[in-house]
């Protein structure tokens, strides 16, 4: 099933705090949109100690945007720095769940 481009968007903005940075995203974490993402956070992960991903707007995850999530927490583990996942909204917490991605992420 062929998906509309207008459907398949991510507004990601970046805060920086020293070295923390949060991105707060709304919109879908898809194979189209996880690119994006993926790109910003390469952009700061040499500099970051903590990286927040405020999800309180997002309404869908696949497992493109799970694995920006996933490579981000590993590259900041090697450097003894953290990922935080904040306002995770019903169905992507439901994906986190059924993935197991609950367990591997401080959720607030």
């Amino acid at each position: 099933m062929e998906q509309n481009a207008n459907e398949s968007k991510l507004k990601i903005t970046m805060n920086q705090d020293g070295e923390e940075y949060t991105f707060v995203l709304e919109g879908r974490m898809d194979t189209l949109t996880s690119p994006d993402l993926e790109d910003r956070v390469e952009e700061v992960i040499g500099q970051a100690k903590t990286l927040i991903f405020d999800m309180g707007k997002v309404e869908y995850i696949s497992s493109a945007g799970l694995r920006v999530l996933m490579g981000a927490a590993q590259e900041l583990e090697e450097n003894d720095g953290e990922v935080i996942i904040r306002h995770i909204t019903k169905p992507v917490q439901e994906v986190f769940d059924v993935t197991g991605f609950s367990d591997a992420f401080r959720i607030e």
